[in-house]
């Protein structure tokens, strides 16, 4: 990012070099910029002000002050909410005619405090061990087994169909239906 003062010494370069006879685009081309840039540069008062999307801007005045962010805290840190998520936090201050910010905020100031996870009561998850994997270089190593559920003529019965596969050759070793009325 060029800062302003470059930027007004850059201009005054290529303003220098066009009035001594050189092509706005070789004294612009020669400092390493776009002539589109210089054009921006030297139109309206873009050299002492940065319009850029990456340029340092001061913080907006509708923010939150370092107070307000330690009472949202206190307030998520109370025994009555410390186990409740932002989206259940805010309606229950609302019932009772507080409001301290919108539950976009509360998420974001308690993420930034490193609190946003599981909260209170609320249990990790636990890992799951993945289930074995079998592979099959023949014929009969390895079978599955599947249960069908097939339609009857009365409606909402169903037969069952238990069915027994040799995984390699996917043919089937064994199957048995039965009935829902037995």
């Amino acid at each position: 990012m060029i800062s302003a003062s470059d930027r007004r010494q850059a201009v005054a370069l290529i303003d220098e070099a066009v009035a001594a006879g050189a092509s706005l685009a070789r004294a612009s081309d020669a400092l390493g910029l776009s002539l589109r840039s210089y054009q921006r540069w030297t139109q309206g008062d873009c050299l002492s002000v940065d319009a850029r999307p990456l340029a340092l801007r001061p913080p907006p005045a509708n923010a939150l002050g370092e107070a307000e962010r330690l009472r949202i805290l206190a307030v998520c840190n109370q025994v009555e909410y410390q186990s409740l998520p932002p989206s259940q936090i805010v309606p229950t201050l609302a019932d009772k005619g507080i409001y301290l910010a919108s539950e976009s905020s509360f998420y974001r100031i308690l993420k930034a405090a490193n609190q946003n996870h599981r909260r209170g009561k609320q249990r990790p998850p636990h890992k799951r061990a993945r289930p074995t994997a079998y592979s099959a270089a023949a014929a009969n190593q390895v079978w599955s087994w599947d249960i069908t559920y097939l339609h009857s003529t009365v409606a909402g019965s169903y037969y069952r169909l238990y069915l027994v596969l040799d995984v390699y050759s996917r043919k089937i070793v064994g199957w048995e239906v039965h009935s829902p009325f037995a």
